[in-house]
């Protein structure tokens, strides 16, 4: 499965992949699900939000236990973050076929669509739209950067998109979603651990900072007569690190766009968008006003206009207890009942992540939960993400070893 799944979407330069929702490389990574799907004998569906799903048993039964990811990527992203989840799930459920398992719920796999917001700028769009979380009019408004809607994209891919919106009838008959994933940190290498239990994603959110200043020509115009918003954007930058590392949280501008964005031209406009995200509420608060207070500072000194707008934003999420605490009880039971493995000596770490998931999406209308599998470099968004094939192994017998427990019972 890794294998056929892996050309995909991956660029032959930088190695790294651009599957971008309702894309070509979208469309193939959603093929190679259906015949996944079909493979198994599994029932197969496309949702109104445009999120797949297999099922083992009727869905409709209620109370199913539901395990998946997503399949696209960041640009130039890793090929674990997401995939793995997948695959994972595939392959676990040949481990239940093998073991003779005979599931008492029904058991869904689901690919959520553009998870990681690459083309459109918010994440989670699939989830989103399905719990309810990113209404139709709001959806309907997202737009990538050549101008494409969302609802053009779709229709371009051959989906309906005037269906899009709430989901509840679907939700209402998943009792538990167990998403397992890439550790997109150094946690569990740290701690010689190969598979870890989420505890809680961090809030998170991202903001737009538009400095539009006055173009002009670069070898003409006097310092002391420039408007330019390079400036005010670039002490943005340094202040959005230092306040981060005040605060004991992470900050970055990773996206900038420049208008007329030429050689030769001072700027009219420098677009930047700041992904932050802290341990709690009030260091998140703390770092992002200080921010734009900083941001807005630097914009008067140099006559430039500032406007900050808030695209997203997840409060934190503590993942449901009694679920999280049932994952470690079943993955300890059953390493010590097999002398060794996951849980074999000793309790599965459980550790927060600053990274956000359709789980955690998820996890205010249905108990959710998350496995991660060691990443020994603690890279991730980049084409060196990596996960050894042992670690990946122990994930899958990990989150067989669960499903069984939660839907064999």
């Amino acid at each position: 499965m890794w294998a056929d799944l892996s050309p995909i979407g991956r660029d032959a330069h930088s190695k790294g992949y651009r599957r971008y929702a309702w894309t070509g490389a979208d469309a193939d990574c959603r093929t190679w699900f259906q015949e996944q799907a079909e493979s198994r004998g599994l029932t197969y569906e496309t949702d109104r939000n445009g999120n797949q799903w297999a099922w083992l048993g009727d869905p409709a039964a209620g109370d199913a236990v539901v395990t998946g990811s997503h399949l696209d990527s960041v640009p130039d992203g890793g090929a674990f973050d997401g995939p793995l989840g997948v695959v994972s799930a595939f392959a676990a459920l040949d481990e239940l076929h093998a073991r003779g398992a005979a599931p008492t719920r029904p058991l869904g796999i689901v690919n959520f669509g553009d998870e990681e917001g690459a083309r459109f700028g918010l994440a989670c769009v699939g989830s989103r739209l399905t719990a309810g979380r990113l209404t139709r009019d709001a959806a309907y408004e997202l737009r990538d950067g050549d101008g494409i809607s969302l609802p053009e994209a779709m229709e371009a891919a051959g989906y309906d998109p005037s269906a899009i919106g709430p989901d509840p009838e679907r939700l209402a008959r998943i009792g538990a979603f167990v998403e397992l994933h890439v550790e997109q940190g150094r946690a569990l290498d740290l701690s010689g651990d190969p598979v870890g239990i989420a505890s809680a994603i961090w809030p998170h959110g991202r903001w737009r900072y538009d400095f539009r200043g006055e173009a002009n020509h670069a070898g003409t115009t006097r310092l002391v007569d420039r408007r330019d918003p390079m400036l005010s954007y670039a002490e943005t930058v340094l202040a959005a690190r230092r306040e981060a590392e005040l605060a004991g949280a992470v900050a970055t501008f990773g996206k900038v766009a420049v208008e007329p964005n030429g050689v030769n031209a001072i700027p009219s406009l420098v677009r930047g968008w700041l992904d932050s995200r802290a341990a709690d509420q009030a260091s998140l608060d703390t770092v992002v006003a200080a921010v734009e207070a900083a941001a807005q500072e630097a914009a008067d000194r140099q006559g430039v206009d500032l406007t900050v707008v808030r695209e997203s934003f997840t409060p934190v999420v503590e993942f449901e207890h009694a679920l999280r605490d049932e994952l470690g009880k079943i993955l300890t039971e059953r390493g010590a009942a097999a002398g060794a493995g996951v849980g074999g000596d000793r309790p599965v770490p459980v550790l927060g992540t600053g990274a956000g998931h359709d789980a955690g999406i998820l996890s205010g209308t249905i108990p959710t939960a998350m496995l991660f599998v060691r990443n020994p470099t603690g890279v991730s968004h980049s084409p060196a993400e990596y996960a050894a094939e042992d670690d990946c192994v122990a994930g899958v017998h990990a989150l067989a070893d669960v499903l069984e427990g939660l839907a064999c019972r």
